[in-house]
């Protein structure tokens, strides 16, 4: 075990460190002074746990995870559709177990992890050769679009959209076939053409059926991003606010507990899902930057540990993890800046939340336990 602990990667552990870190001093900022004060020092208890679990699950061989994919898929929609039926309701969404000691436990965040481990096995049994259609692709697709539309109806769009993003990500690696990458992109443009030109054409439609269904805040996200000139103020008000609250940050900020957007209700969420719009008015561009730099830097060595592998499926899951920690820096960011529609995805290690960062330590733990097993054998059990 202790062999096995060393081959940690140290810098991967000091990049998380330095997040905790950003993390505790920038939710303390969005917090102080309001009934969520306290909330840094439980992100931080939660970085404890999560620094232990990476720890174990350094130890852990990641091949018993894949061999047991099957169960884990299982597990995981049973999870899904028992939270519909019996979870608690947040934001509009029912996606969530209240656990106790107030922990909320979303199982949508959990089948990602179960979603990479299985498509990491599926195209792994093809050890490197390319992915047919029938025998591939269909089975990998339906394996993600049952979970895919099980989220969809919580409703959580976000996670949803990442399901999809992880499934991309792993094809682009897996020898897919050229023809089918442009078959696929061709259908996803179109499909997005069409769904914009449907809700131009049936938009009062749209927005009279969603209130009926309770569920208008799907339409006032969409419509703020695809026509943010005929928003009403209260659909607009946390895209625009947020904008202008990173705006006057300039270059390098109005100060540490200085930012005014965060208060009053300017920006809903500014602890969790909003994060970098206080990063942004209290640090700058300066600040901002400094953070992406060390997302680079993250994303950069779990890349090269995928470089390393020797078992091709445990390369598939970690360029799986890369694809979800990207997109949702990529979707976190660029809806705070207007260039991506508000969806509930936290920005990874910085926003506050249990679950969620929880979960992003177990992903860092399975590419330490990949890294630690590297061991050259024969893919007998493949």
């Amino acid at each position: 075990m202790l062999n096995k602990l060393k081959k940690m990667d140290w810098g991967i552990l000091a990049i998380l460190a330095v997040l905790m870190i950003f993390s505790v001093v920038v939710i303390h900022s969005a917090t102080v002074g309001t009934k969520y004060a306290g909330s840094d020092i439980k992100q931080l208890m939660y970085f404890g746990l999560g620094f232990f679990v990476i720890t174990f699950l350094t130890a852990f061989d990641y091949r018993i995870v894949l061999k047991s994919w099957h169960a884990l898929y299982g597990i995981g929609i049973v999870m899904l559709i028992v939270v519909y039926f019996f979870g608690a309701t947040i934001n509009n969404a029912r996606g969530w177990f209240k656990l106790p000691g107030g922990f909320l436990l979303q199982p949508a965040e959990v089948v990602k992890i179960f979603l990479i481990i299985g498509i990491a096995y599926l195209m792994g049994r093809r050890q490197g050769d390319k992915l047919t259609f029938g025998q591939d692709l269909l089975p990998i697709g339906a394996f993600v679009f049952l979970p895919f539309m099980l989220v969809m109806i919580q409703p959580d769009l976000g996670n949803a959209i990442i399901y999809l993003v992880i499934l991309l990500g792993m094809l682009w690696i897996g020898n897919v076939k050229y023809t089918h990458v442009l078959i696929g992109l061709g259908l996803a443009v179109g499909g997005i053409l069409l769904f914009f030109s449907l809700f131009n054409v049936f938009n009062a439609e749209i927005k009279d059926y969603l209130i009926e269904k309770d569920k208008v805040h799907w339409y006032q996200r969409i419509n703020t991003f695809v026509h943010p000139e005929t928003a009403t103020a209260d659909e607009s008000h946390q895209a625009v606010n947020a904008k202008i609250a990173i705006g006057s940050g300039g270059l390098s900020g109005d100060g540490y507990l200085q930012g005014d957007m965060k208060n009053g209700g300017f920006i809903p969420y500014p602890y969790s899902d909003s994060i970098f719009v206080v990063i942004g008015e209290e640090f700058g561009f300066t600040g901002a930057a400094v953070l992406l730099l060390f997302y680079f830097l993250l994303i950069y060595r779990m890349i090269m540990i995928a470089f390393q592998c020797y078992d091709r499926r445990a390369a598939y899951m970690v360029i799986g993890i890369v694809s979800m920690f990207v997109f949702q820096v990529f979707q976190n960011i660029g809806m705070m800046i207007g260039l991506m529609p508000i969806t509930g995805i936290t920005l990874p290690f910085i926003s506050y939340g249990g679950s969620s960062l929880l979960l992003n330590m177990v992903c860092i733990g399975l590419v330490f336990s990949i890294k630690a097993h590297q061991e050259k054998y024969e893919l007998a059990d493949q």
